[in-house]
């Protein structure tokens, strides 16, 4: 199936990255800059992720920074990429984005994860109960389906959020919710950008199993893409050095503030660590150099998967060179 960034949408996935040196002020600053850039270069999403006791990433409170992104923009929707569901109550999720809907309707999406974003200790300390797990995803994400529709069986109400209809994404970085979004008929974003291993296992299952439903007729499929676009090979390269220092910290169990680029990679990692760049940023879902190789690996990537939209990450140090890598893509959809 032949697609082109002329018929496909691309979004924005932002992990509001806290650099070395700077703090999430800072971060916020530049997470409305770049949404204000991106909504006026045509894309279509800014979603940002929840992540905890992570050193460099701001987007833990995912639903405040969300409503901040969608009052400093007018037209692009904001949404959560995602919501682990599990570390939350239900209902609080739903009054949240029944919330956002309401102040900016038409413009929020829902991404649930059933992870808990974090380490175990984490996880524990966010406890929703001290008894809730991963398993009662399924059931969580009915109880949100219910609290968004017109008239809820539950005796409790969400205010605001009953009758919004909030768009409900399932993510996921294997089978499991690829199934799931099949059955409940929603959309499916894949995080194909760290977890490209099990991509086209989770896209057979999703669209061969899709059922449809009143939100979706049809599959539709979001692939996760980390772009490091420069106008030169070599400064892509470059500055990609600091997306390979978040990985390997957070591999070796002590995740960092994002690093500025080095130009010694590997004076810096033991040729194993070197190794397992290239198993999580495969080359097709990672992509770094100038216009024309970031032009021909998203389309390769595209024709490959037949995918329906992209969801772009870009960590980049410094705010103008990430700035100016979602420039270039952007001038690729023209």
């Amino acid at each position: 199936m032949n697609k082109s960034f002329q018929n496909i949408p691309l979004s924005v996935l932002d992990l509001a990255p806290i650099n070395e040196g700077s703090n999430p002020s800072e971060s916020f600053k530049n997470s409305v800059d770049l949404a204000q850039h991106v909504e006026n270069w045509g894309y279509n999403r800014y979603w940002l992720a929840e992540h905890h006791n992570m050193p460099g990433i701001a987007s833990s409170a995912t639903s405040v920074i969300m409503g901040h992104i969608a009052e400093k923009t007018n037209r692009i929707r904001v949404g959560a990429g995602g919501v682990m569901l599990p570390n939350h109550a239900t209902l609080v999720i739903a009054e949240q984005f029944g919330t956002l809907e309401s102040l900016y309707p038409g413009r929020i999406d829902l991404g649930l994860g059933r992870a808990p974003g974090s380490d175990q200790a984490t996880a524990y300390a966010l406890r929703r109960t001290l008894n809730m797990s991963v398993e009662d995803f399924p059931m969580q994400v009915n109880e949100l389906q219910d609290y968004f529709s017109d008239e809820p069986i539950s005796r409790v109400k969400a205010v605001p959020g009953q009758g919004l209809h909030v768009p409900i994404w399932l993510l996921g970085s294997s089978g499991f919710s690829a199934q799931l979004a099949a059955q409940k008929g929603f959309p499916f974003s894949f995080a194909s950008h760290f977890a490209p291993g099990y991509l086209f296992q989770a896209l057979k299952l999703y669209r061969d199993n899709f059922q449809p439903s009143e939100q979706l007729d049809k599959p539709y499929v979001m692939l996760g893409v980390n772009v490091i676009a420069a106008d030169t090979e070599e400064q892509a390269k470059y500055i990609a050095t600091s997306q390979q220092q978040q990985f390997l910290s957070i591999r070796k169990g002590n995740p960092s503030k994002l690093q500025p680029p080095v130009g010694n990679l590997e004076e810096r990692y033991s040729p194993l660590e070197i190794a397992a760049l290239s198993e999580t940023l495969d080359s097709k879902t990672t992509i770094v150099g100038d216009k024309e190789m970031v032009k021909d690996g998203l389309e390769s990537f595209i024709n490959e998967t037949a995918a329906d939209e992209l969801i772009i990450s870009s960590q980049i140090y410094h705010h103008k060179d990430r700035l100016r890598s979602y420039e270039i893509v952007s001038e690729l959809m023209d």
